[in-house]
């Protein structure tokens, strides 16, 4: 493959991905490392769909913490000073966030599937053991089939030390290979799952709204919160595929033929632009992760009301006891001169008493 078109598309692919690194990491670290503390900490019992997140979680922080390496790199003037084995572990995590974060997400709506269909034996058929099983298993099979982005570290190109950049054409036809594995097992398969399971709940959903009309009071309450936010988690998470993961998955097909296929400059430049931008979406992922866990997660958001209602009850209970310690010590302190103020009468009434002789 030749480079010859590819030198103002790469200080475009550079800025790109630094500005958009920038905003992702600080903000991914944070909310990720935040929503780890909530499901590790604040939430005692364990859920299927909580083990789900955590694991989700987890990846989004982890893929945070390679960001600052890819900053630095592009900082430097895409010049990487960094072991060689730095630079395959970045590749390997982005993919290995990638597809295990689309892979969490539908196991996220499998389970809501469930809650809506097999309301009363839901809980039987998806247990935290059962959960924690998946879990493992879409780690190593995700870790797994991203195991040959290891092979491709750095190289050196016009002087500089590369990374995150095919070798030769060899490597591109392995990457076009690996392309359309991911794009069946990591998305297609994953998607058409998404949207079958959400189908479903949305037909359910609708006929349980039409019988609660019949219904009154607090059970038809209960069942409406439970129908919001089925369909909060319906409309995040499709969002999220449309957004994040649908663009880059097409972008990237149509770069790769664009390249393997010897396609004209023009069209390999416009290609890489896009697949550009869409990875740059990709990447945000693990931002909007977050917001789903607060949004769809209710017993996420009830966990940060309990803190928050402790944390306020503990700040008031310590409040109260320094205003009762200092009125105690006030009222001690007027009690003394008090006193002390009626021996000072009495004594200088002694005394005089005593010069003047009427005592």
């Amino acid at each position: 493959m030749s480079h010859s078109c590819s030198g103002d598309d790469e200080v475009f692919k550079y800025r790109a991905y630094t500005v958009t690194y920038l905003l992702v990491f600080p903000i991914a670290l944070l909310f990720n490392s935040g929503a780890l503390f909530v499901f590790l900490r604040l939430m005692p019992k364990r859920s299927p769909s909580s083990i789900l997140m955590t694991n989700l979680a987890l990846s989004d922080a982890c893929f945070s913490l390679t960001l600052p390496f890819r900053l630095a790199y592009y900082f430097r003037g895409a010049h990487w000073d960094l072991p060689d084995w730095l630079c395959r572990l970045c590749v390997f995590c982005f993919y290995l966030n990638l597809y295990t974060s689309i892979l969490f997400l539908t196991g996220l709506s499998v389970l809501r599937l469930l809650a809506v269909l097999k309301p009363l034996h839901h809980r039987a058929l998806a247990t935290p053991h059962r959960a924690s099983l998946a879990c493992l298993g879409i780690w190593l099979f995700v870790g797994g089939t991203s195991v040959p982005f290891l092979f491709s570290g750095t190289r050196v190109r016009a002087g500089l030390t590369r990374c995150f950049e095919p070798h030769n054409s060899a490597s591109w036809k392995r990457i076009f290979i690996l392309n359309y594995v991911g794009v069946t097992f990591g998305f297609l398969i994953p998607f058409v799952t998404i949207l079958g399971c959400y189908g479903s709940i949305i037909r359910r959903l609708t006929a349980t709204a039409i019988s609660q009309k019949l219904q009154t009071g607090s059970l038809k309450r209960s069942q409406g919160r439970r129908r919001h936010q089925s369909l909060r988690l319906v409309a995040m998470v499709i969002c999220t595929f449309l957004l994040c993961f649908l663009p880059y998955h097409v972008a990237r097909s149509m770069h790769l033929h664009a390249v393997v296929g010897g396609w004209a400059c023009v069209v390999t430049a416009t290609q890489q632009r896009v697949l550009v931008v869409t990875l740059c979406l990709a990447a945000t992922n693990s931002v909007l992760n977050p917001l789903l866990y607060y949004c769809a997660g209710e017993s996420f958001r009830a966990a940060i009301r309990n803190a928050s209602s402790r944390r306020r009850s503990l700040s008031s209970l310590t409040q109260g006891s320094l205003r009762m310690s200092l009125l105690t010590g006030f009222s001690c302190q007027n009690s003394n001169t008090v006193k002390s103020g009626y021996w000072n009468i009495n004594s200088n009434i002694r005394m005089w008493g005593m010069v003047s002789g009427e005592l």
